[in-house]
């Protein structure tokens, strides 16, 4: 996942706009996504994991190599939940993954109710399991530090534990996790206030939400701007406004710029918003920021398709930039 921020057309000094003190100097972020906060907590077996010390090392020559090319590192730190221990999305079996071939037998939940058909029947969680995990993630966040890593995005979003706890579609608990707005959503708040006794102000902690269930009786925007502000009192610096994934089935209207009135509605209320989803053209990305419907733009999936797209749009906005040396032959 790449970020760029602008207010006057495409960014080559990119910044976190008026986060004050917490501002990350630099061309660009790049984030590491969905790096496990335990060995269960994988989506697929071949997940990215940044549960044990002995993955400081490998995880700090990316963020080493990132930051020697001029851009911020970030890492995403995550917990799939009930939807653990799936294949990798290409692979054409989506059913769980058994042990046999790496893949676990328990995974955790809010409550035990299966994603969906094909998922492993989760396992409800425990008080103390409950700890364990907001543990796990405070101790991440640290060996992120100590890795080198300049911004942490916690995933609460697309159906993965966190989002879980928010939504009472996944969430049926009758103790302080569940039930209210305010119990759905005590374990994120413990999450980045533990987050935050390990991760210095000087570093932004984004949060990534899905806005939306889509579904009548889920989560919603405006529970999501809610949550948001109190975020934003514990040190959450931004709210990467997603939605989605907690509902197998959900009818999602899906087009150019979809989530963005989600960005709109959180930095309305006075939180920064990233914007993400169906982003594609620099013009679009571009009005977006200058509107100021968001403060930042994600994207991920274009890069995918085009991993030379800060190049082709800033050509396309008319913004010189830097080429890597090896290809600045190829820029006029």
């Amino acid at each position: 996942m790449c970020q760029y921020s602008s207010e006057d057309g495409f960014a080559s000094d990119w910044h976190l706009v008026n986060a004050g003190s917490r501002a990350v100097g630099g061309a660009g972020i790049v984030i590491l996504e969905a790096s496990a906060v335990t060995a269960d907590g994988r989506i697929s077996p071949q997940d990215l994991g940044i549960w044990k010390d002995d993955h400081i090392a490998g995880l700090g020559k990316i963020a080493k190599f990132v930051r020697s090319q001029g851009a911020a590192a970030g890492i995403q730190l995550a917990h799939a939940g009930r939807k653990a221990s799936m294949p990798r999305p290409w692979d054409v079996r989506r059913t769980a993954v058994p042990e046999s071939e790496g893949g676990w037998s328990r995974v955790l939940a809010p409550s035990a109710i299966p994603f969906g058909a094909g998922y492993v029947a989760p396992s409800a969680m425990s008080i103390h399991e409950i700890e364990i995990v907001i543990e796990a993630f405070g101790d991440a966040a640290q060996r992120a530090l100590d890795a080198g890593f300049d911004v942490i995005e916690l995933h609460s979003a697309h159906g993965y534990l966190i989002h879980e706890f928010l939504s009472p579609i996944s969430n049926h608990r009758t103790d302080d996790f569940g039930g209210s707005f305010e119990d759905r959503t005590r374990f994120i708040r413990y999450i980045v206030t533990t987050i935050r006794e390990v991760w210095p102000k000087t570093h932004p902690l984004f949060v990534r939400l899905s806005a939306s269930d889509w579904t009548p009786g889920g989560w919603d925007i405006e529970q999501t701007v809610k949550l948001a502000v109190e975020l934003r009192a514990l040190g959450a610096d931004l709210i990467d406004c997603s939605s989605g994934g907690n509902v197998e089935g959900a009818k999602i209207p899906v087009g150019p710029g979809y989530q963005v009135p989600f960005a709109a509605a959180v930095k309305k209320a006075g939180i920064l918003a990233a914007a993400v989803g169906m982003i594609a053209e620099p013009e679009q990305a571009n009005e977006i920021i200058e509107s100021g419907q968001a403060d930042l733009i994600l994207l991920a999936r274009e890069f995918l398709r085009d991993p030379y797209w800060p190049l082709h749009a800033a050509k396309t906005l008319g913004i010189d930039v830097a080429w890597p040396d090896q290809y600045a032959r190829a820029k006029l």
